[in-house]
């Protein structure tokens, strides 16, 4: 009976998987790639559902936003295996993400904010606002006609008079 479980669980990721464009699909590997990067995240964490997707296009590029929620695994994250069952009873962390990709063949990532889980020192109504400015912020890259700057890019371009 434990087999019936986990089978909806890959089918419903299956079926979400299914319904989601290909920007949505790098964004939701891209946050996973990071979440499974930091310090602190010692399991493997799976799909659990993507919800308040948002894509919007302009002449500037694709906007993408969504909310990833994830399901912590029995897998640990140094060692893989194939077959990782969901903990239901754990953590399940939601992460923000919010993309821009430009409009080539093969979309580039313009900018980019993911949020994955509390700041501990920000109100929820602070996170909220943040997430919200970080995000219009992501959507308005590459807009306005001006090229695309990028840190350091005048570092050098002028000297100290002799």
């Amino acid at each position: 009976s434990l087999g019936l479980p986990l089978a909806l669980g890959v089918a419903a990721v299956a079926a979400v998987a299914a319904g989601q464009s290909p920007l949505q699909r790098r964004v939701v590997r891209d946050v996973l790639e990071y979440f499974h990067g930091r310090s602190n995240v010692h399991f493997l964490f799976k799909e659990r559902d993507v919800d308040g997707v948002i894509e919007r296009e302009d002449a500037s590029g694709t906007f993408v936003q969504l909310r990833l929620g994830l399901a912590q695994t029995t897998c640990r994250k140094r060692a893989p295996q194939r077959h990782c069952r969901v903990l239901e009873s754990r953590r399940k962390p939601t992460c923000l993400a919010c993309y821009k990709f430009d409009n080539s063949d093969v979309p580039k990532v313009l900018d980019k904010y993911h949020n994955c889980g509390p700041s501990h020192h920000l109100t929820a109504k602070e996170i909220r606002q943040r997430d919200e400015a970080e995000c219009r912020a992501v959507e308005e890259a590459g807009k306005g006609g001006d090229i695309l700057y990028l840190p350091g890019m005048f570092a050098f371009s002028r000297g100290l008079p002799a």
